[in-house]
């Protein structure tokens, strides 16, 4: 992944720091950072640096030294961004979670509140309206998470123990390929985005998504590196999992629609009957039996979930906001070559 621009002094320091050499120093941030963000949610400058501190326990950054990952002056800057962004996520939930008993309650509580899902369907718009100008900025948009799809998540295995555990690794191996490289999701969603004429490359169009992008993918980093958020994680992945089906089948028939080749719809397709599975898993085994196990969990595994939906409003209303106004969802204009649809 290539370093991107800096949005802001607060990533434009983290940037510098993360361009010099660790050895022997300790990081230190240039005085005078704004360190006060009223709406870390749609804060630029916050989310690209919450997003690099975050891509150290990933895959790195190209000229970046590894070491920065575990440098402590780093990690207390991340603590503190990740306060400010775990506080604004709570305030986005205000439903309390109701009582349950046993995991088909936990189940039977997260359905419901999926199924009342807030805010506009970009699936539909994608389905019935898009253009292929609009379909390629959607795909761009969620590149960052899908070429490295299932991997946040992941975060949680060590953290979980007996049927939650098996339920998250029965789920992620299927997002794996079953070992097959060219079944892994990631790669399959790569096979999209070449079809489409677009990069493959991981991180490719980190210059061209906007905040409330990053702040999807954030959080679920957030939830995966944390213990004390596993119950979030696993609502998370719940609630996920629990609005793929019906969407990806949207997005398959917009692609068609477009003119778009099968195997640019072969990603989509796999998720309308693949996570039609995962969702009975995610709800009953994963969110259900975490909870069964650790009854206080419940209040966590519910915000997980709200939280999910409560950013998939935001960025609806932020993507269908911009293309209904004839205005481009992203931060800049695509390069020439890749406005062309599909190669």
């Amino acid at each position: 992944m290539l370093l991107p621009s800096a949005r802001g002094p607060l990533s434009a320091a983290v940037r510098d720091v993360l361009l010099s050499s660790p050895t022997g120093i300790a990081a230190d941030l240039p005085t005078g950072v704004p360190m006060s963000w009223p709406e870390p949610l749609h804060d630029e400058d916050f989310q690209l640096a919450l997003f690099l501190l975050y891509a150290l326990h990933y895959r790195g950054i190209d000229g970046v030294d590894e070491r920065w990952e575990w440098e402590p002056a780093l990690l207390a800057l991340r603590g503190t961004l990740e306060d400010r962004f775990e506080a604004e996520l709570r305030a986005l939930v205000t439903e309390e979670a109701p009582r349950v008993r046993t995991a088909q309650d936990v189940a039977q509580v997260l359905f419901e509140l999926t199924a009342a899902a807030p805010g506009p369907s970009v699936s539909r718009f994608v389905a019935e309206e898009a253009t292929v100008e609009q379909a390629l900025e959607w795909l761009v948009q969620k590149s960052p998470y899908q070429l490295m799809e299932a991997d946040p998540h992941t975060f949680a295995i060590p953290r979980l123990s007996g049927r939650a555990k098996a339920a998250l690794v029965e789920i992620q191996a299927d997002e794996y390929g079953g070992g097959l490289l060219e079944r892994m999701h990631s790669q399959m969603f790569a096979t999209t985005m070449r079809m489409a004429g677009l990069s493959t490359d991981y991180g490719a169009y980190l210059e061209h998504v906007p905040a409330i992008t990053l702040a999807g993918l954030n959080a679920i980093t957030l939830f995966g590196l944390h213990r004390r958020l596993r119950g979030a994680v696993a609502g998370h992945l719940a609630a996920f999992e629990m609005t793929s089906s019906i969407p990806n089948r949207n997005y398959a028939r917009g692609l068609r629609r477009l003119g778009w080749p099968e195997e640019a719809a072969a990603y989509f397709d796999e998720h309308v009957t693949a996570d039609a599975l995962h969702e009975q898993i995610a709800g009953r085994d994963l969110a259900g039996g975490l909870v069964e196990a650790e009854p206080g969990q419940w209040p966590e595994v519910f915000f997980g979930a709200a939280c999910l939906l409560q950013l998939d409003r935001l960025a609806g209303e932020y993507l269908i906001g911009r293309w209904q106004t004839g205005r481009s969802s992203l931060r800049m204009p695509l390069p020439a070559r890749e406005t062309r649809g599909v190669a």
